[in-house]
């Protein structure tokens, strides 16, 4: 990661036109985010992680080298000698090689079952092991091994984790935090054992893994062991060639990133910076690898013996971070442990809800640092002052209790208050980038400077610093949905169910500005009107509001035909049923597929088929899928105890129950949902919309997950809930984000976003903190009694059937001038009169409406 940085970096120097540069590298892939390696196990493809945008290496004449790491630096000949024994002359070599994970020095680390936790191919042999694996050993429980931990548990392994320290993340956080985090971390089913080091792996007759013995003599069973217990800096090149190195490793660095030898720099966690430092964190080596850039831009112009920048180098750099971890919200800033003299402790403790807050306070009432669990609310703001040593506006006893932060009013930052440490940009640099080079949102911002590109802890309080500059120019900062509304959708659904407005023209007309909508605000309010049970999705107006999917409630192809899901709940099916939709699918020359949500999908249908379709569904007792709306998808199910030797509640009686109960509500984005019979986790509740896993007691509810482009784990909102409150919760949570969530916003980004995050939605949903409890189970309950099925009445009324009639596709007799593409084996029934074939005739797709005319 760094090394890309100080590629970008040098990239934008002028002294790099017509340079050449030549990256050595270990791994058999271009730079890829490492922070984020845990997203491996959700979902997320070594293609999502990577840094390396297309095209820039060729753009700036880089020579990137996979897999064939340097092996020895010639430091009086200026070459480097790889793996595969090339040799690459230098004027100027740059050390980012990083570090190795820390492996105790014990009996047994090399037996098959042990894993470190640092690449992708690291990932990779761990997600495979963990298949059939049952039980696993995380030893280190700082960041990496806790995400290590989280992965372990998320694949239903008995996870346990050893931390020789007396706390989880002993550097990041103080004994109160530690303990806060383990009760919270325990609570998900992890057994935490801390001030306990491992004394050896142990092996069966196999070689394989059986357990790890602990050095108080104990001894925990386990089929995978993965070593997180710190890193090393991977400084051996330096040593080899004869380079300084620290004490405790790095190789020794000035200011502006130079070793010794004045042609050899280094950055990352392979170097020690002045202050005596190995920094193991992204935003300081981003910092190296800028300062490393500017110097080598100066030796450049000058020659590699000059004496480089005199300006401002690297001499230290914030540490602070804020994650994550097992669902748990953790961060921590400044001087968290009140190291200063005179410096005293103003804290937070709530036990029950795993609420942790401490502010450090110097002497002269300046913030010098923090730490908060479960509740990093204000994250964004405390940072850049307690890294500025600034002063508090407000009380601090009032910024640690709960809601505290929001009921304090704005904290004012200085302008050189850092607010992206990841790239070292300032406040007033983002009020620059508003007033002087126009940029007028955050994503305009971030294209100028930078800040939140990494991390992204920062861009709440980036949000926030554009919308005040904006205001105070004068600019106003729209928060309507589209140039036709002035209102939010939030604020439009909270018109309709006050009003009962039944139409968009009648929206328009009383809480409009004028005109005939746009895409934007059409299939919005007609989403809204769909979510308050108003008439049929296609009927009268609400039919021209919809987008292509909903207009056919089916699926449009890329080749211009539909494809169309039955509902399965929980995917149980009868042999009956199957038989049906083989039946279809073959009568109607259609590919089918099994989706990873538990149904049947069949594919290839044109637009007067899909009523015919229907019919045969419908007749067999299926029902829409409603694979087309912005609506519940599916709730997958495992297996449960019915079958599956370690369930311990029927799953899929429940998963059937829920998807009955939420099938064809319409809601900003779509829902996905899922119910798992033990921890094990075979249905993936966690990356859910919302997800139900048993437990001995009764059920655990977690919501806001996402699977899709930015997977998010969900958070445990309530747990060991009976079937009666478990509905009602989810009942509540479900209308809760119906009425308050912005167009087109996931459950996952709604949470994020929403003031007061997990607390505030617990005490909505399970305390009625809002009073408006009796309203969200009213709203519920009026959508189950008024749910009709899509497919159904369409079959039933002449004027929507109309809908799937058109002059090429008009019922009889095909237009033998259009054919269709067979898609995977897809055979195209027979026309009458001739006898069955499959098409391998040239192409001509027609879509919906589509008239196509030959020569």
């Amino acid at each position: 990661m760094v090394g890309q940085r100080f590629l970008e970096a040098w990239a934008e120097q002028p002294a790099a036109r017509g340079r050449r540069v030549t990256v050595l590298a270990e791994e058999p892939r271009p730079a890829y985010d490492r922070v984020h390696l845990s997203a491996l196990f959700s979902g997320s493809t070594a293609e999502d992680l990577t840094l390396c945008p297309p095209g820039f290496l060729a753009e700036h004449g880089i020579d990137l080298r996979l897999g064939d790491p340097a092996t020895a630096i010639d430091r009086e000949r200026r070459l480097v000698t790889t793996r595969s024994g090339s040799r690459v002359r230098y004027d100027v070599l740059v050390l980012a090689t990083g570090s190795v994970p820390f492996v105790p020095p014990v009996p047994g680390t090399d037996a098959l079952g042990c894993h470190v936790y640092r690449t992708i191919e690291d990932v990779d042999a761990i997600r495979a092991q963990a298949e059939t694996a049952r039980t696993g050993v995380v030893v280190g429980g700082g960041l990496l091994g806790l995400e290590a931990a989280g992965a372990l548990r998320a694949g239903g392994l008995d996870t346990h984790v050893v931390e020789f320290a007396p706390r989880l993340m002993a550097v990041q956080v103080d004994d109160g935090g530690g303990a806060a985090l383990r009760r919270k971390i325990e609570e998900l089913g992890v057994t935490v054992h801390t001030s306990a080091g491992a004394s050896g792996v142990l092996t069966g007759p196999d070689g394989a893994v059986r357990g790890l013995a602990l050095a108080d003599g104990r001894e925990l069973p386990a089929d995978l062991v993965v070593f997180s217990a710190g890193v090393r800096a991977r400084d051996q090149l330096a040593r080899d060639c004869g380079l300084p190195v620290g004490p405790r490793g790095g190789v020794v660095v000035d200011a502006h990133c130079r070793t010794e030898d004045p042609a050899i720099l280094a950055v990352g966690e392979c170097a020690q910076a002045v202050d005596g430092r190995v920094y193991g964190l992204v935003a300081p080596g981003y910092q190296m690898a800028e300062t490393a850039a500017r110097t080598v831009a100066a030796m450049t112009a000058e020659g590699p013996t000059a004496e480089g920048p005199t300006g401002e180098g690297f001499v230290g750099a914030d540490t602070s971070t804020k994650l994550k971890l097992l669902g748990v919200d953790v961060a921590s800033f400044g001087d968290p442990h009140g190291t200063a003299d005179g410096a005293l402790d103003v804290l937070y403790s709530d036990s029950r809800s795993g609420v942790y807050r401490k502010l450090v306070i110097g002497a002269d009432g300046a913030l010098l640092g923090g730490v908060l669990v479960g509740d990093t609310e204000g994250y964004g703001a405390l940072r850049p002052l307690a890294v500025g040593g600034k002063p508090l506006t407000v009380a601090p006893e009032q910024l640690v209790l709960p809601a505290g932060f929001a009921s304090a009013g704005p904290v004012a930052l200085p302008d050189d208050a850092v607010l992206c440490s990841c790239h070292n940009v300032t406040q007033g640099a983002v009020r620059a980038a508003v007033r002087e080079q126009g940029a007028d949102s955050v994503a305009a911002v971030k294209k100028c400077t930078r800040a939140g590109t990494g991390c992204g802890s920062c861009l709440k309080q980036l949000g926030t610093v554009v919308t005040e500059e904006l205001e105070a120019a004068g600019v106003s900062t729209a928060k309507g949905l589209c140039e036709h509304f002035g209102h939010t959708r939030a604020e439009l659904y909270e018109i309709v169910r006050v009003t009962g407005l039944a139409s968009f023209s009648e929206l328009l007309a009383t809480h409009g500005k004028g005109g005939e909508g746009c895409e934007i605000c059409k299939p919005t309010v007609a989403s809204v009107l769909a979510s308050l049970g108003n008439g049929h999705i296609l009927d009268g107006e609400q039919g021209a509001l919809q987008d292509s999917n909903d207009h056919f409630l089916a699926n449009l192809q890329r080749n211009g035909s539909y494809s169309v899901v039955p509902r399965v709940p929980g995917g149980e099916i009868t042999p009956e049923g199957l038989i049906t939709i083989g039946e279809i699918a073959r009568d109607h020359g259609l590919y089918t597929k099994i989706t990873g949500g538990q149904r049947i999908d069949m594919f290839g249908a044109t637009v007067d088929q899909l009523p015919v379709i229907w019919r045969k569904l419908v007749d067999a007792g299926f029902e829409s899928g409603h694979a087309y709306g912005k609506s519940l998808r599916t709730v997958k199910s495992c297996v449960g105890e019915t079958w599956c030797r370690f369930g311990v509640q029927d799953s899929t009686t429940l998963a059937i129950e829920l998807e009955l109960r939420y099938r064809g509500l319409r809601s900003p984005h779509k829902l996905k949902a899922a119910v798992s019979g033990c921890a094990r986790e075979c249905a993936e509740a966690q990356s859910k919309d919302f997800g139900v896993i048993a437990t001995s007691a009764g059920w655990n509810l977690y919501v806001g997950g996402n699977g899709g482009m930015t997977p998010r784990h969900a958070d445990l909102l309530a747990a060991d809930l009976d079937r009666e409150t478990l509905i009602r919760t989810i009942d509540r949570y479900l209308m809760f984000y119906i009425r308050t969530a912005d167009r087109l916003e996931r459950t996952s980004v709604w949470l994020e976003r929403l003031e007061g995050g997990l607390d505030h939605l617990r005490a909505v949903v399970l305390d009625d903190s809002l009073g408006i409890a009796a309203e969200l189970d009213e709203l519920m309950e009026r959508h189950i009694v008024g749910y009709r099925d899509e497919w159904a009445e369409t079959l039933a009324d002449p004027d929507r059937m109309r809908r799937f009639a058109s002059f090429v596709n008009a019922p009889g007799t095909p237009d033998p001038a259009v054919t269709f593409v067979p898609e995977r084996g897809q055979i195209r029934p027979a026309r009458p009169g001739e006898a069955g074939h499959t098409l391998d005739s040239p192409v001509l797709v027609a879509g919906a409406r589509l008239e196509v005319l030959t020569p």
